[in-house]
C-alpha cells in the first residue's frame, strides 16, 4: 500500500503540472472524514452513489483517475468514464495543518514543481513543519461507487521511505 501511496504522491505532483492555469478550491482536513458506520463522506457521498452525486460534491476539486487499473492521471471531469472499472482520488497536501495550493506553495518557496516531493521530504524541512498527504479514494464499477476510503501519509513519520522510493 505504501508503494501505491508513494506513486500517488509523485503522480499527483506531476498531474498538477498538466492542470496548470486552472484554479481549483482546496479541500479541508474535515473533507477527508468518513462516517465509520456508513463510509459516507462529509459531503454526503456514499457507496452505491453514481456520478451525479459524486460530481455534485467534488467536481470543482483536483482529482486523479485510474481507468481499468491503468496509471493515475488528471482527467477533466467530463472525460472521466464513470461507467468503467475506475478509481478516483481526491488528494491534498497539508503543511502545518493547512491545505496548500501547489502553485502558490512552489512560488512562495521558490521551487519547481518537479522538486516538490524532495522539498517536502527533506529532513531539514520536516524538522520545522508537519507534512501530511491526505486522499479520498473512490472505487467504481458500472457507474456506481463500490468502495470509499480515506487515507493519509505523514511525511514526518515516513519521509525517509518516500525519499528513497522516488
Amino acid at each position: 500500500m505504501k508503494k501505491i501511496a508513494a506513486c500517488l504522491i509523485l503522480t499527483f505532483s506531476l498531474a498538477l503540472l498538466g492542470a496548470c492555469g486552472e484554479e481549483k478550491p482546496l479541500l479541508s482536513a474535515t473533507d477527508y472524514d468518513l462516517d465509520a458506520e456508513t463510509a459516507q463522506t462529509i459531503r454526503g457521498v456514499k457507496i452505491g452513489d453514481g456520478a451525479d452525486v459524486f460530481l455534485a460534491a467534488y467536481k470543482d476539486y483536483d482529482m486523479l483517475s485510474s481507468v481499468n487499473g491503468g496509471d493515475y492521471q488528471y482527467l477533466a471531469v467530463e472525460e472521466i468514464p464513470f461507467d468503467t472499472s475506475l478509481t478516483t482520488v481526491l488528494p491534498s497536501f497539508f503543511v502545518d495543518g493547512a491545505a496548500v495550493d501547489i502553485d502558490t506553495f512552489c512560488e512562495n518557496n521558490e521551487i519547481e514543481k518537479d522538486d516538490l516531493l524532495s522539498y517536502l521530504t527533506d529532513e531539514a524541512y520536516l524538522e520545522h513543519h508537519t507534512i501530511v498527504y491526505q486522499y479520498l479514494v473512490f472505487e467504481w464499477e458500472n457507474g456506481r461507487i463500490t468502495d470509499i476510503r480515506s487515507e493519509s501519509m505523514d511525511y514526518n513519520k515516513d519521509g525517509s521511505y518516500y525519499n528513497s522510493s522516488v
